[in-house]
């Protein structure tokens, strides 16, 4: 197979740029109001991807445990940041206890993954650790905001009922039994949809990427089916993780409400 990679000049990858433009201007038209945040993230976009691109080479070069490890868990932090920042509940402390749930799970799934699935010389091998730790870190994120705001949303929505049971002596877990269980649904649902649908309505990006670098299908098709299976386990258990948490943290040692 060709190895040959086509190069993209900078003027080129600029000129994408058109197309959130065009976005812009129907959310200008549409009073979407989201022209500000496609700005943000576009500018936020060039120059986060273009340090990591530094930052990666650096890593890659050092390959050193520590240094790989670092780079991890500010990738983790970062996530949790994000998370607080798209959940709207504030009166819950949940940023540190999440944040150590998802340092966890990820860890775990991660170093698991290198050092029994792939079988990467070293484990901790970069070239491999981040982007796939990145891509399990990226979708778990998702479905962890999800959830947690169905969480809370749930909450206010069954208040009465909530309480009611509680009053009859139900335990906050039997009280908001069917609140969890939507509300891991609803951060699962895409992790979902993606299995669904991976090699038939889309290629996804890993397997993308390695064909363009000249692998062959047959085993970038192995790597994908593994990325898939671990997002989909990865989220589960972390998103299941830190929602409990949340969910201990929603009542008071008194079995109320806290919201």
């Amino acid at each position: 197979m060709n190895s040959s990679i086509i190069d993209i000049s900078w003027f080129n990858v600029a000129l994408t740029s058109l197309l959130v433009l065009a976005a812009g201007i129907c959310s200008i038209y549409l009073n979407l109001k989201l022209e500000k945040d496609m700005l943000v993230g576009t500018i936020r976009t060039f120059l986060q991807l273009f340090l990591l691109g530094y930052v990666l080479k650096i890593v890659f070069a050092l390959n050193n445990p520590f240094v790989v490890f670092l780079l991890f868990a500010f990738m983790i932090v970062f996530a949790a940041r994000i998370i607080s920042g798209r959940v709207k509940e504030r009166r819950i402390p949940y940023f540190l206890p999440v944040l150590a749930s998802m340092f966890l799970s990820y860890m775990i799934i991660n170093i698991f993954v290198m050092s029994a699935i792939i079988q990467a010389t070293p484990w901790y091998n970069p070239v491999y650790f981040i982007p796939i730790g990145g891509m399990i870190i990226g979708n778990s994120m998702n479905a962890i905001s999800i959830s947690m705001n169905n969480w809370f949303e749930g909450l206010s929505k069954e208040r009465d009922r909530i309480e009611l049971y509680l009053s009859l002596g139900a335990t906050p877990i039997e009280s908001s039994r069917e609140n969890f269980k939507d509300s891991i649904k609803a951060g699962m649902i895409p992790s979902i949809n993606a299995l669904m649908s991976v090699g038939v309505v889309s290629i996804p990006g890993m397997m993308t990427g390695q064909i363009l670098a000249g692998i062959s299908p047959l085993i970038a098709i192995k790597y994908q089916i593994i990325i898939m299976l671990l997002i989909v386990g990865a989220t589960a258990i972390s998103t299941i993780l830190a929602l409990h948490i949340v969910r201990r943290l929603s009542f008071a040692s008194n079995q109320q409400l806290k919201i």
